[in-house]
């Protein structure tokens, strides 16, 4: 459904994107993640072709995202946080003014119940909106006409739980339908609705993963040692956020197996009593890769 191929940009001759690869399956929930500043909002951009970029292949629906045509766009619905909606027209008049532009498609009866499940004041104009509710109403729009691709771009920034559980349902309820493709700060909000996160940083893919094998590949250690634990002299590639206190030696293993794992903790470690591996939710595996990230940048 998207594909992006060693995308690059600068903007004012600083570097954005280095080669970016993305890969969004069809039917997908695709989670984008990342800190500020790693890409998200440019790549997004990039593929709805509101930014250019400067070397790279952004296809969409099959299509290159530069070429994008109305049959295309009817297609894909959008909904960003910093996306600019008419300030004078009520929200009935808007929805009434998008319907033509899908022939046919745009499905009142749909519109009708979400604008109920998020509680629309359909006589306000749009000028009046709290920003959460105008981010519920943007989800609206973007869902109405039944898309066969969401691309939405930090939607639950600055929205209250209650919103985020509204909007989070009404996603939830097009995932398969719909392929989504969703950039988040949210990990939490959205890890249950997810079926491949993507994790970028300083402008390049770290991973993309189906859900099922970021589980299987990536455990939090906790190594119990008879003595005070300190960090191995050489620590495997594979063991980030490596961390100690008293007689706990912690790290993450983003390369999980684990038949040897208590031979190669032994073989770097005097005095193992005790070896745990628990999974990981999105969230945590999301702040180890970025204070692995900060440590490697600050010893650079």
């Amino acid at each position: 459904m998207i594909r992006a191929r060693q995308l690059v940009k600068h903007f004012s001759g600083t570097g954005v994107l280095f080669g970016l690869d993305l890969h969004v399956p069809e039917g997908a929930a695709y989670a984008l993640i990342g800190a500020n500043g790693a890409g998200k909002t440019t790549t997004i951009r990039i593929l709805m072709n509101l930014v250019e970029a400067d070397a790279g292949e952004p296809t969409i629906l099959g299509r290159d995202s530069r070429s994008l045509g109305p049959k295309e766009l009817r297609q894909i619905g959008f909904v960003a946080e910093s996306m600019r909606l008419p300030q004078g027209l009520t929200v009935r008049e808007y929805f009434d003014y998008l319907e033509p532009f899908y022939d046919g498609a745009w499905d009142r009866q749909l519109e009708a119940a979400l604008s109920r499940r998020m509680r629309l004041p359909e006589d306000r104009r749009i000028g009046d909106l709290s920003h959460g509710m105008r981010m519920k109403f943007a989800l609206v729009c973007g869902m109405a006409f039944r898309p066969r691709l969401m691309i939405l771009d930090e939607p639950l920034s600055g929205v209250d739980p209650l919103t985020r559980d509204e909007f989070t349902a009404s996603l939830a309820e097009q995932a398969g339908e719909t392929t989504i493709l969703i950039s988040s700060h949210e990990i939490q909000e959205i890890e249950g609705l997810v079926t491949h996160t993507g994790l970028m940083q300083h402008g390049r893919m770290l991973f993309e993963l189906p859900m099922s094998e970021i589980a299987d590949r990536f455990r939090r250690i906790s190594v119990t040692l008879d003595g005070a634990a300190k960090r191995p002299g050489a620590i495997p590639s594979h063991w980030v956020d490596v961390s100690t206190m008293g007689n706990v030696l912690t790290f993450v293993d983003i390369q999980f197996s684990g038949g040897d794992l208590g031979d190669r903790v032994r073989s770097l470690l005097a005095g193992v009593r005790n070896i745990d591996a628990e999974p990981m939710p999105l969230r945590s595996i999301f702040t180890s890769m970025e204070r692995q990230s900060a440590l490697v940048g600050g010893e650079s």
